[in-house]
């Protein structure tokens, strides 16, 4: 058996999960969460095989948690399952730890398939994931500039694209205010650009952000 974690803000998806899965002999459903920082208690609480989770949601995202998620529980296999299109997020998300990546205009087979691949310890790259890695692989230097960031100066981008202050995003990732700007400073000078306008227009344009 199977056991499984469902982290949505929405809980209509967590429920027709629910459903789904319910018909699947070998998947179990014993825990489920609406944010980023249930998603860790129902790791430290619950034995579970596959976390499914999505990105964006309110309070800590999927994003936010990911890296805490791996540290309280390294053996536990995430799948990010959001409406982010994979070229976005998807190699980002795989090298700073998630065990698999899927829109959630998937087939609902390939959910499934997923979670089975996961749940043996492996990590599940569908074939639009695969495609990327074979592009990266190809052409190296030709990365998106959001590409090159480091997990957490990708979570700085991300909230200073959205509009929070340098001092909102330190209390969130309990770093200091002059971490926070170091950060920036740095995410700038590999991205190009100049403002906290050029970065919520990038976030945008390459669909990173709603």
């Amino acid at each position: 058996m199977i056991n499984i974690g469902i982290v949505d803000d929405h809980a209509i998806v967590r429920t027709g999960l629910k459903e789904f899965f319910s018909h699947h002999v070998d998947l179990r459903v014993v825990a489920e969460g609406a944010n980023g920082k249930e998603a860790i208690d129902i790791v430290r609480q619950h034995d579970l095989d596959v976390l499914v989770m999505d990105l964006s949601m309110p309070e800590h995202s999927g994003l936010d948690a990911l890296p805490m998620l791996r540290a309280k529980a390294p053996d536990v296999g995430i799948l990010i399952f959001t409406t982010h299109a994979q070229e976005h997020y998807a190699l980002n998300l795989i090298k700073q730890g998630a065990s698999g990546y899927l829109n959630k205009e998937c087939d609902p087979v390939e959910i499934v398939n997923a979670i089975r691949t996961i749940a043996t310890g492996k990590r599940y790259i569908s074939q639009e994931v695969a495609n990327l890695l074979a592009q990266q692989l190809d052409k190296p230097n030709a990365s998106s500039p959001h590409e090159q960031l480091s997990e957490r100066e990708f979570q700085v981008f991300l909230k200073l694209a959205q509009g929070q202050t340098a001092t909102d995003i330190a209390n969130e990732l309990s770093l200091s205010v002059k971490t926070v700007s170091t950060y920036r400073t740095r995410l700038m000078e590999k991205m190009a650009l100049a403002s906290n306008s050029d970065l919520t227009y990038y976030a945008l344009k390459n669909g990173l952000i709603d």
